[in-house]
């Protein structure tokens, strides 16, 4: 997913350094409009996928825990 994510930016990046100047077409300029619009929403994405990511690891690590403690408890 990251590898994807990333892969998108960078595109978008390349497309919108293309285009760096002011264009004169509206639909080009729409289409810029969109991609950076994407691309900021690719990042939120990407801080919500750490954010996920760092949850699950604190989850696992107490599930992890619970297991070691109901082992030695007998149950």
């Amino acid at each position: 997913m990251n590898r994807i994510a990333l892969t998108f930016c960078l595109m978008l990046t390349a497309i919108g350094s293309l285009n760096a100047a002011e264009p004169a077409n509206p639909q080009v300029q729409q289409i810029t409009v969109i991609a950076r619009e994407v691309q900021a929403q690719q990042a939120l994405i990407a801080e919500n996928q750490a954010k996920i990511d760092a949850k699950l690891v604190v989850v696992a690590e107490a599930v992890r825990l619970a297991r070691i403690y109901a082992s030695r408890s007998g149950h």
